[in-house]
């Protein structure tokens, strides 16, 4: 019976760790909040429950971004173009550019007003990680993961992947601030991604996949596809010519 040869090479090769970098998001125009409040007055949690609801129905039938899936945007409340939210018994609060626990703690203090410190729950947190995915995608689109951490690499994922075409070493992704806009150009091949604060995906990030070269010029997508264009147009350039000199 014939022996096995040893591998000579390692089993399994491990790369270095990459730590996380993350930041605490600030809260923008038309992100969902989620305001939990319970206490111990029925008659008051039904008016919370009853005003969040009404909130985000009108924003559905405005906007029409509401999707089936998307539990908190029935739940939640809507920050409007003043950078607002508006709680029964509280009323207005301003929660643009505030991190979730600010925001809770900004809620708490009006709250207390009201209700006994000791009779009530608050919960501020935010309905998933909206996106969307632009350009060479499989299924390009708007997306919502109801997930507090979605990696950019699950988001393509999400998105069906993208397609053979892609130019992958220069991902656009275009990411809110509360003073405006911002493209950052990605490198998914750059294993340095995993430890960058573009690695985890915030609420309204835009990912765009530009095409290459040879599929902005119109040729195949594969390989296979770009040589059988190229021999077939060298071959009617061949054939014009040859008729052309007889």
């Amino acid at each position: 019976m014939q022996e096995l040869e040893e591998s000579t090479g390692p089993l399994v090769e491990t790369s270095q760790k990459y730590p996380y970098l993350t930041e605490d998001y600030l809260l923008q125009i038309n992100d969902i909040v989620e305001v939990n409040i319970r206490t111990t007055d029925v008659r008051l949690n039904q008016i919370f429950a009853a005003a969040s609801a009404t909130d985000n129905s009108a924003s559905s039938q405005s906007s029409g971004t509401g999707s089936s899936g998307d539990v908190f945007f029935m739940n939640g409340y809507t920050i409007d173009d003043r950078g607002m939210i508006e709680i029964p018994l509280v009323g207005e609060i301003k929660v643009l550019g505030l991190t979730t626990k600010q925001a809770k703690e900004l809620i708490e203090k009006d709250v207390v007003k009201y209700i006994n410190a000791e009779e009530f729950f608050l919960r501020v947190r935010l309905g998933g990680i909206r996106f969307s995915a632009l350009g060479e995608f499989k299924e390009s689109g708007k997306y919502t993961i109801l997930q507090n951490r979605v990696t950019i690499f699950e988001a393509i994922a999400y998105a069906g992947d993208l397609t053979t075409s892609a130019k992958r070493s220069e991902i656009l992704l275009i990411r809110q601030y509360p003073d405006g806009s911002q493209i950052h150009k990605i490198n998914l091949l750059d294993r340095n991604l995993l430890g960058s604060e573009y690695y985890f995906l915030k609420p309204n990030d835009m990912i765009y996949a530009e095409p290459m070269k040879v599929r902005a010029i119109g040729a195949g997508t594969t390989l296979v596809e770009t040589l059988t264009l190229l021999t077939t147009s060298i071959t009617a350039v061949v054939l014009v010519l040859t008729l052309v000199q007889n």
